[in-house]
């Protein structure tokens, strides 16, 4: 086979003529095989120019396109050398799609730690991948825009975040120091860019529990800087907000990411995760106990409603309150291919409403955090 298919033709179809290339975004497929390449470039070529290459070829890519899109397997050490070789160009592109049919923590990981902006699992599907490629952005330098330096510390977020899943999956020592620096990154963006321009990105790039973290490390970064913390107690906020669902790592990405109800076992186990992230991180030197108290307790209500520990008002720490209003408001906004994003207004309201549950001078406070800062 060719090492790089380009379809540039104007074509009929649809009931209109498909725009010529010169005005269509270029996106780049990388495949292991000819046939998941053809099937790739197949769904794309109506929308836009399409380039592909095989990842045991040599690199040819001479362009820089608007999307990459990979399709190969994950577990396999010779593609995961191949992309590793494109690397930097991969890094130039403004989305990195990745389909990935295993849809294990393990493959999620290893393609968000490939530089993926967003991770496809599970059988691949045209409508979705349109989707993910739909409203193009130019492609810009980084030193020119606060946009692609928001991609980026998304990206490095993400990628700190996939490690952290990686590490409990295969029991391996968690990088506390790349974590911990990758929150300082998004705390960087959202002093300089502001919440609304973090949340529009983490959205659009990223999805599942992946998306929920980044999006709970933001608002609780910002949520913090509106109370005027202390520099230190900004990092152990941060800290907590990266580290608070490690323990999802340990429960099936299929439960995660359901899209309906959980029944009753589902439930049981996905209350597990604060424990199983409490245990993980409490051998790791570098985690403070305000960090490990806000991992086993972010579910906690003041009304002892909570889990794991039922924990009620005075035995329930600050970062703990302020993490436990960022994370219940994360998830609320947050976009899934199953369900609307809801506006800030009612997720802020259902947020009055726990009256009881949270503390209701700070739900006041993060007022401006959810609705105008």
């Amino acid at each position: 086979m060719q090492n790089a298919r380009t379809i540039s033709r104007p074509v009929k179809g649809d009931g209109g003529i498909r725009e010529p290339d010169a005005i269509r975004p270029f996106v780049h497929v990388l495949a292991d095989s000819s046939d998941k390449l053809w099937g790739v470039c197949s769904m794309l070529e109506r929308q836009f120019a399409v380039a592909g290459e095989r990842l045991d070829a040599a690199p040819k890519l001479s362009q820089v396109p608007f999307a990459i899109v990979v399709r190969a397997e994950l577990r396999d050490i010779e593609s995961i050398a191949a992309i590793k070789k494109r690397a930097a160009k991969l890094a130039k592109a403004t989305k990195r799609i990745f389909l990935v049919e295993h849809s294990s923590h393990t493959t999620v990981s290893q393609a968000y730690a490939l530089g993926a902006t967003l991770v496809l699992p599970g059988a691949i599907n045209r409508i979705k991948l349109l989707a993910a490629l739909a409203d193009p952005a130019e492609p810009v330098s980084a030193s020119s825009s606060g946009t692609t330096q928001l991609d980026n510390a998304a990206a490095a977020a993400a990628t700190a975040i996939a490690s952290m899943f990686t590490a409990v999956t295969l029991g391996e020592p968690l990088d506390v120091a790349g974590t911990r620096k990758a929150g300082r990154q998004i705390a960087d963006r959202i002093t300089q860019h502001g919440l609304s321009e973090w949340l529009t990105t983490v959205r659009r790039h990223h999805e599942g529990t992946y998306q929920h973290c980044l999006l709970v490390t933001g608002v609780a970064i910002d949520f913090g800087l509106s109370l005027g913390v202390g520099r230190a107690d900004l990092e152990r906020l941060y800290s907590a907000a990266m580290f608070h669902d490690i323990g999802k790592a340990q429960i099936p990405l299929a439960i995660l990411d359901k899209p309906g109800r959980l029944d009753a076992e589902e439930r049981a186990l996905i209350e597990t995760h604060p424990t199983a992230g409490y245990e993980f991180l409490k051998g790791h030197e570098g985690i403070s106990p305000e960090i490990l108290d806000a991992v086993r307790h972010h579910h906690e209500y003041l009304d002892g409603s909570g889990y794991p520990d039922a924990l009620c008002a005075e035995s329930i720490g600050d970062i703990v309150r302020i993490l436990t209003i960022s994370d219940i408001f994360a998830a609320l906004i947050e976009h899934r291919h199953y369900k609307p994003t809801m506006p800030r207004v009612e997720a802020y309201n259902i947020l009055c409403g726990m009256t009881g549950k949270l503390e209701k001078a700070l739900v006041a406070s993060f007022k401006q955090v959810a609705l105008t800062r």
